[in-house]
């Protein structure tokens, strides 16, 4: 199997990983056919998929132009992924010239990609840690430099709290990310469940199951359980909602139905 020129040596390139398969259902270039592969048995099960990541994306970039519209100039982005175009770099400083921007990932291609596509871009950063870290993640000399936790931040948890497991205590996890936050910050987030999928659990199950064989399991929560995330923080209108009914652009109706699996929400501390 070649490793391409941007693949850093220490990853092991014949497990796939779940940032790259994202980026196989976005039209990315950058995965290798064990995500190809992965994704497609995925697929088989959910033909939808990229439609679910897409209607993550597109609510990602409303939520980042809502949050700038608000007054917020710092974004702070866990579980990042691998940047494609209109990242949240590019949303927020297009909104508000100056904003900063720290992406956090532990995927090592996610990290050397997003390394290599901010450049020189002085007023955004990528630290490599996890999410179950938020000591890491706060104390990093990336969020030092360039957030000021003494105001408001938008932290962006999309549709990556769904591979924490009950088990790693995710609550607690966003609970001390959120404790650190100015008053007036915003929380934005995105989770999978099976309300709204358009086929039978059992079907869904599928392609779950294919997350589970890969040893990143994909774990399906409530609308109440997604909502617990959000505890200590108001609800920004109109709530928790399926992604493209959160403050749409264009007429939800119009979108594919796939698009409603999971929920969208923002909250904001007071």
């Amino acid at each position: 199997m070649d490793r391409p020129a941007w693949a850093p040596r220490s990853i092991d390139i014949s497990v796939p990983s779940v940032s790259r398969i994202y980026d196989y259902y976005l039209g990315g270039s950058h995965n290798f056919e064990v995500d190809r592969e992965a994704a497609r048995r995925a697929m088989e099960f959910m033909p939808g998929l990229p439609k679910i990541m897409q209607a993550n994306r597109a609510f990602m970039r409303r939520a980042v132009r809502y949050a700038a519209d608000s007054g917020i100039t710092q974004f702070l982005d866990v579980g990042s992924g691998i940047p494609t175009f209109g990242n949240v770099h590019e949303v927020a400083q297009a909104a508000r010239p100056g904003a900063r921007v720290v992406y956090v990932d532990h995927d090592p291609v996610a990290v050397a990609h997003s390394q290599v596509v901010l450049g020189e871009n002085p007023d955004a950063g990528v630290v490599a840690a996890d999410l179950l870290k938020p000591r890491e993640i706060l104390t990093s000399p990336q969020v030092e430099q360039l957030i000021d936790l003494e105001r408001p931040v938008a932290l962006l948890l999309v549709a990556i709290l769904h591979f924490v497991e009950d088990t790693d205590d995710p609550y607690a996890a966003v609970a001390e990310l959120s404790a650190a936050l100015a008053p007036g910050s915003l929380l934005v987030l995105t989770h999978a469940s099976y309300e709204g999928i358009p086929l039978p659990q059992g079907r869904a199950e599928g392609a779950v199951d294919v997350y589970k064989d890969i040893r990143n399991p994909l774990v399906m929560r409530s609308r109440d359980e997604i909502a617990r995330f959000f505890e200590g923080y108001d609800m920004v209108e109109p709530g928790l909602v399926p992604m493209p009914n959160w403050r749409p652009e264009t007429a939800p109706e119009d979108e594919d139905p796939y698009a409603f699996s999971g929920f969208a929400g923002v909250g904001r501390t007071s």
